[in-house]
């Protein structure tokens, strides 16, 4: 099988950094630790000369090539499952993932992920970067979030995506459904978001340390009801990607996504509301988050591409509950 390859130069300001730091800065989707591992089994070259020293120091100018290997076997089974194409090429593929479908196999999710269904579809048409587990996956969403996701179809391009997404070049909107009114009702949030001490599978703000998070938001929709807490209907733009990072933020405001299980409130009672309504409220069971849009620079047509994904059915209708109960 014909190896995928990447080139590049380095440019004065990364003159005398280690190999492999520089190669994860410039890859944002390969792990340092998947790095070195290429680098100590002979796939990278500086100036043509193979080498397996990850420490190795750069310099300015050099050529550096890397080989990424075939993916080896693994027992990640190809299913049968649905995904909704928005786009299909040589390059590249985007999808409008459903809620409640995780997007690539790890603990305890090997079958009926996004990659199996891609497995199943395009066979060994898919990028090699991101590891054994997730090939052509370049980025993701949350499990029960919906919305756009692109996924590449060989190295170059997912090393192109991954980049855009590293410089904060991508255009990504998101939609929620969040409880109260935010203040001010649009603004820009920029807090930095690390582990959570009290809890290693959350994320949370945090002062001290972490990586730099920044949402805009805006709201679009305010309901209200004399009998019902206000609910407003939010777009966020992101800059940044992290993990859980609109939740995070949204959590930290004190205006946490409808129906986060995690980050959010537990169910409420309401009065005189109507049953329909507090029964739908209180049965939306996983975050009321959808990523409604996603714009990037095509790796080899270098043209801006845009996709836009409808709302899901629970979501929508969801949303049209809350208007016909508004005053």
């Amino acid at each position: 099988m014909k190896k995928d390859i990447f080139n590049m130069i380095v440019p004065p300001n990364f003159n005398g950094f280690r190999i492999d730091k520089f190669l994860q800065l410039q890859i944002n989707e390969i792990s340092r630790t998947r790095l070195q591992a290429l680098i100590q089994e002979n796939h990278v070259k500086i100036n043509n000369i193979v080498i397996n020293n990850s420490s190795k120091k750069i310099k300015e100018e050099d050529k550096i090539q890397i080989n990424f290997p075939p993916p080896k076997k693994t027992l990640i089974k190809a299913n049968k499952i649905n995904l909704d194409i928005l786009y299909d090429d040589e390059d590249l593929i985007v999808i409008n993932k459903s809620p409640g479908v995780v997007v690539h196999p790890g603990a305890g999710n090997y079958e009926g992920t996004i990659v199996n269904g891609l497995l199943y579809r395009y066979k060994k048409n898919l990028s090699n970067v991101g590891g054994k587990l997730r090939p052509g996956i370049v980025h993701r969403i949350d499990k029960d979030t919906s919305g756009v996701i692109v996924v590449a179809k060989n190295d170059n391009a997912h090393i192109n995506l991954s980049k855009q997404f590293s410089d904060h070049s991508i255009k990504r909107v998101y939609e929620a459904l969040v409880w109260g009114v935010l203040k001010p009702q649009s603004g820009k949030i920029n807090e930095k978001i690390s582990r959570s001490v009290k809890n290693r599978q959350l994320m949370s703000v945090r002062k001290d340390k972490g990586k730099i998070a920044i949402t805009n938001y805006r709201t679009l929709k305010i309901f209200q009801n004399l009998n019902l807490p206000k609910i407003s209907l939010i777009e966020c733009q992101l800059e940044t990607g992290r993990t859980h990072q609109i939740r995070v933020h949204m959590n930290f405001k004190g205006n946490s996504i409808l129906g986060d299980r995690s980050y959010g409130k537990l169910k409420k009672k309401f009065k005189k509301i109507n049953p329909s309504i507090e029964k739908k409220l209180n049965s939306f069971n996983r975050q009321a988050l959808h990523a409604k849009s996603l714009g990037f620079i095509h790796p080899t047509k270098k043209k801006e591409f845009f996709f836009e994904a409808k709302r899901p059915k629970d979501f929508d209708e969801l949303v049209k509950s809350l208007k016909k109960a508004s005053i």
